[in-house]
């Protein structure tokens, strides 16, 4: 329809169905046609391309800049054996993300997931280094002749994307996004566990698709997104979260809860300021080098260093004298300019407790990779890589190590998080707490089966219903 009949279309939208707005206006222009059928879309609760977000932000570069810096660092190796890549600059023209020219379509896809609108120009300049110098939208009438065949192949493709639905979806109370990465060497849930939120999800009426990094764009179609791909602030998981939130989606984990369980030294903090267990810990700093002998005279050798927002064993040295505690961290220094350096602290298992709503919901044992003093050891081959694992009803596991586990995850927010501690005798510490904790099949749901998966859709409900009555969770 055109954008006048839109604006003067009925904001009734017939049987609660959901509406996708492609704005192919000729121009977004700040309170034009273009730019009031992209903000009464919103205000409709249609689900419109380009938002009125991605309008503002690309009529300002000083608003557009900072995202195309991680952009830039990508560009050398796709031009480097292409014609262009000798050029001192071109203008691409992106249609819904898609290019014909073939090195530069990865590129693409990430400047549409960033910038969601149907015709983007994209300036490239090569100046000391090729680097993006600008972004605007495109506008339909000013295609030739080529540029409307590739325009109408994209469209076609990216609408085939956003209407065609399974019967199962028009069926379902809600619709739920998991996040994965099928390539992933140790994921936080294995292929049996999607499985099982996929068949799990179908009994309670939520409609499970598995998606992955690809797929950014398609945020919006969902209701709710659970990420299960190891999560960082510097790749696209912390962007898929944010992105989430924003879309009003149900999210877990929040960005806010990634910020924080992703650095130990954040987490340091928290614990001594709230005076809950932990090993007694310090913060070395890469400009302070003369400390680092009166840091090992305080903890005592052994001690364990620490990069901030290592996951999973990784960035974790254990050092036993002055000369390998100056090795490694020149080496970790090269990562951070802060450390954590930490007293060691043996036990033969860590305990793993998962807490959801501020509830414990899982306990496990997670024993030390055989001739190592890690669950992981990455130098290990085969399945020797981490150690075996047993899992208990919550009630079997001791008072004082759920109880502080809830107590601290409690710190960080109300998501799904795995708090690893120690117990030794009656000391109780805390090692860390995991925003995207293992759920995995045969392993964390050896005791609950099912109803480990159920309990965490159940909570996607309980706060889509609450949203869905304008309601705090």
């Amino acid at each position: 329809m055109t954008a006048q009949e839109y604006l003067e279309h009925s904001c009734e939208v017939e049987g609660g169905k959901r509406v996708q707005v492609i704005n192919l206006c000729r121009s977004y222009k700040y309170l034009g046609h273009g730019y009031y059928c992209s903000l009464l879309a919103e205000a409709r609760g249609h689900r419109v391309l380009p938002s009125v977000r991605t309008i503002s932000e690309l009529t300002r570069k000083a608003l557009y800049g900072l995202a195309l810096d991680d952009l830039d660092k990508t560009l050398e190796k796709a031009l480097a054996n292409h014609p262009y890549g000798h050029t001192e600059g071109f203008t691409l023209s992106l249609y819904f993300g898609k290019t014909e020219l073939e090195p530069l379509q990865d590129l693409a896809r990430q400047i549409f997931d960033v910038f969601p609108c149907p015709i983007l120009l994209v300036e490239f300049r090569n100046a000391n280094g090729w680097h993006i110098d600008g972004i605007k939208a495109g506008a339909l009438p000013k295609l030739r002749d080529d540029q409307e065949h590739q325009f109408a192949n994209s469209l076609d493709a990216f609408s085939r994307k956003v209407w065609r639905m399974p019967r199962s979806r028009r069926l379902a109370r809600y619709d739920m996004a998991i996040l994965h990465d099928p390539a992933e060497s140790l994921p936080p849930s294995n292929a049996k566990a999607l499985e099982s939120f996929i068949r799990v999800g179908k009994g309670l009426g939520i409609d499970v698709e598995l998606i992955e990094k690809k797929d950014y764009s398609r945020l919006a179609e969902y209701d709710a997104l659970l990420i299960r791909e190891t999560t960082s602030l510097d790749n696209h998981t912390y962007r898929f979260a944010k992105k989430a939130e924003s879309e009003g989606l149900v999210v877990m984990d929040d960005p806010a809860s990634i910020l924080r369980c992703t650095n130990k030294v954040y987490l340091t903090d928290l614990l001594k300021s709230h005076h809950l267990g932990m090993p007694a810990t310090e913060i070395l700093y890469k400009d302070r080098p003369q400390e680092l002998e009166q840091v090992a005279e305080r903890l005592g050798f052994p001690l364990v260093l620490k990069i901030p927002d290592g996951c999973f064993s990784r960035g974790v040295i254990k050092v036993q004298d002055q000369q390998a505690l100056l090795e490694a961290t020149a080496q970790l220094f090269e990562h951070s300019v802060l450390l954590l350096a930490q007293e060691f602290f043996y036990t033969e298992y860590d305990w793993r407790i998962g807490v959801l709503n501020r509830k414990p919901i899982y306990a496990c044992q997670y024993f030390m990779s055989k001739g190592h003093w890690q669950i992981y050891n990455h130098k290990a081959k085969g399945q020797d890589i981490n150690g075996e694992c047993r899992t208990l009803a919550v009630h079997e596991a001791p008072r004082a190590v759920v109880d502080l586990a809830v107590r601290t995850a409690n710190l960080i927010g109300d998501g799904l998080y795995g708090v690893d501690l120690k117990q030794a005798g009656d000391k109780v510490v805390v090692i860390e707490v995991n925003d995207n904790p293992n759920l995995d099949a045969g392993i964390e749901d050896a005791y609950l089966q099912d109803d480990l998966y159920g309990l965490v859709l159940e909570e996607f409900i309980r706060r889509l219903e609450l949203k869905r009555r304008g309601q705090a969770w």
